[in-house]
């Protein structure tokens, strides 16, 4: 058996909560490889929707093992809440829902860095969720963190109390002035231990192993998208962890010959929330009707998303790095009120036509835009792809060319339901 991999090929809020949702029933296994509570998969079904932010999206599947793994960086303050919005849905994650002990801890000081970092950076700030995201991967790469194994040791305390203190001299000298805050926010922390422990902690490569061996489907779940991983996004405007299928066998700890399919998603658009560049960025009504009717306001921050048309550019950078074997294009319902669609497919730089990102990203892009029919149509009631207007077919025949990748699943509304499969 194989891992499959899902993640998103844009700068993230793809859709890939719902996906995941959708999807699992073909499934034994849902691991998330990488980031943290900045992400926000929001799940609609029935009359609930709910927004997970470090649990797998497979949780609301009683019978289907979830994992959290070694590539994320858990804050248990923000997991306990996670977990108490979960119980007052009916759902007992304790019963299937699984942690690596090499998943690194966020720690209050990670937070107040995290402001004071991005505070200081001014003009120049990128955009943080300001959850101590940032500064837990600085420290896990400096070999300075702590994991949730170390929970378990004599010195824990110790341990705590030496980082926190190291942070500390950081934060006088950045000048924070929410030090006042840290008592407060660290009896929390140690209290919402008391929820983390309830849980059964795994090593996860050896799991992740053993399933493969018992011909397991396990699903790898990434967080933000593509466009944002650390090595290869628009670097600095970008998160802290790889987000790329590549960052799923160091995340969960398996061998590239156990790499599956890898189902890449992006919007009938584009979306970004921060900073950093968005080449086809809209800042007209038209960037704001899309705003509206995709309700394009972040899931974990609340933030009005940027807006603009789909990057094909960018769409085939990330198809190309990451594999895709599988294209998932949600929010094609959004679409339904533009009588043309604008799609970019190639960018002028310097005076240079270019299929290529440029590295600077102090480069001044114009899109090349190809003009396709709108359908003008209400798509959301449609349960088949036979259904769709002849405009849509069209559309998604336009990016599969251009990709070279099978569109094999087309959103046409929030809910779990309303999604098309070819």
């Amino acid at each position: 058996m194989k891992v499959d991999i899902l993640l998103g090929l844009q700068w993230g809020d793809e859709g890939k909560g719902k996906v995941v949702d959708l999807i699992t029933p073909d499934y034994d296994v849902i691991a998330r490889f990488q980031g943290g509570a900045n992400a926000g998969h929001s799940l609609v079904f029935g009359s609930i929707k709910h927004v997970l932010h470090l649990i797998p999206s497979g949780i609301f599947h009683p019978d289907k093992v979830n994992i959290i793994g070694n590539g994320v960086v858990l804050d248990p303050v923000t997991f306990r809440e996670e977990i108490q919005d979960l119980r007052n849905l009916g759902v007992e994650p304790t019963q299937n829902l699984f942690i690596s002990n090499k998943t690194n801890l966020i720690l209050p000081t990670h937070r107040l860095l995290d402001a004071a970092l991005e505070a200081k950076k001014g003009k120049t700030k990128i955009g943080s969720t300001l959850r101590g995201i940032g500064p837990a991967y600085t420290d896990k790469t400096g070999r300075n963190n702590l994991r949730i194994q170390d929970i378990f040791t004599a010195d824990f305390e110790e341990k705590f109390q030496q980082l926190t203190h190291t942070h500390l001299e950081l934060l006088h000298l950045y000048q924070s002035d929410k030090i006042d805050q840290l008592e407060k926010m660290n009896q929390e922390w140690f209290s919402a231990l008391a929820t983390l422990k309830e849980f059964t902690f795994i090593d996860c490569e050896y799991e992740v192993y053993q399933y493969l061996k018992a011909g397991k489907r396990i699903l790898a779940e990434g967080a933000q998208g593509t466009l944002l991983d650390v090595d290869f996004g628009a670097y600095p405007f970008v998160t802290s962890s790889n987000t790329i299928a590549a960052g799923a066998l160091t995340g969960l700890g398996f061998a590239p010959q156990h790499t599956g399919k890898v189902l890449g998603i992006a919007k009938a658009y584009c979306t970004r929330v921060g900073n950093g560049p968005f080449p086809t960025e809209l800042f007209d009504e038209t960037g704001n009707l899309l705003r509206e009717k995709g309700a394009e306001f972040g899931a974990t921050t609340g933030r009005p998303r940027r807006c603009g048309w789909l990057d094909l550019v960018a769409l085939k950078y990330a198809v190309m790095i990451n594999g895709v074997t599988d294209l998932i294009l949600t929010k094609a319902d959004v679409l339904s009120y533009f009588d043309t669609i604008n799609v970019c497919t190639s960018y002028k730089v310097g005076g240079q036509i270019t299929q290529r990102i440029p590295a600077d990203n102090n480069a001044v892009i114009e899109p090349q835009y190809t003009v396709l029919k709108g359908w003008k149509e209400d798509i959301t009631p449609l349960t088949s792809y036979d259904q769709f207007p002849a405009a849509l077919k069209d559309y998604i025949a336009f990016i599969e060319k251009e990709t070279d990748v099978k569109i094999a699943i087309i959103s046409v509304g929030p809910d779990r339901a309303q999604s098309i499969k070819r």
